[in-house]
C-alpha cells in the first residue's frame, strides 16, 4: 500500500497540480492587491466615489431603513443588489488585470520563440555517409 501511495504521489500530474495550486494562491494575492489597491480606487474616482454596497430593496418590515446593515441587523429581508453590482465590477476589474498579465506573458513567450535557435549538430552517421558519398564522387 505504501508503494502504491508513493507511485501515486510521484506521478507528474499530481505534482504539477500541487505546484499550480500553490502558484495560483500566490498569484491570487497579487491580483487581489492590484485590483483592490490600484484598479478599484481608480474606478471609485471615475464614478465619483459611488459605493453600491449600500443599495438594497427592503422586502419587509414596517419602517424603512437607511443602511443595509441596519436592515440586516433588524432581521428584515432585503435584496442587496448593490453587493451584486460591486461583485460584477470587481470581477470585470480582475478579468481585465488578468487579461493584461496573460497578454504580457504571451508577448514574452513569442519573443523567446522567435529568437533564432542554433542549428542542431549533424549526426555522426550523416557525416560519415556524406564522406563516403564525396569519396565515391572522386
Amino acid at each position: 500500500m505504501l508503494k502504491e501511495f508513493k507511485d501515486f504521489i510521484a506521478r507528474g500530474n499530481v505534482i504539477d497540480m500541487a505546484v499550480g495550486i500553490v502558484m495560483g494562491a500566490a498569484f491570487t494575492a497579487i491580483v487581489n492587491s492590484a485590483v483592490g489597491d490600484i484598479v478599484m480606487p481608480i474606478v471609485g474616482w471615475i464614478m465619483a466615489g459611488v459605493d453600491f454596497s449600500n443599495y438594497f430593496i427592503q422586502l419587509g418590515g414596517e419602517q424603512p431603513f437607511e443602511t443595509l446593515k441596519a436592515a440586516k441587523d433588524a432581521g428584515v429581508p432585503v435584496l442587496s443588489y448593490g453587493m451584486l453590482i460591486n461583485a460584477v465590477i470587481n470581477f470585470l476589474a480582475v478579468s481585465w488585470f488578468v487579461f493584461w498579465v496573460v497578454k504580457g506573458t504571451n508577448k514574452l513567450k513569442k519573443k523567446e520563440e522567435s529568437s533564432p535557435a542554433e542549428p542542431a549538430p549533424t549526426p555522426e552517421d550523416i557525416v560519415l555517409l556524406r564522406e563516403i558519398r564525396d569519396s565515391l564522387k572522386k
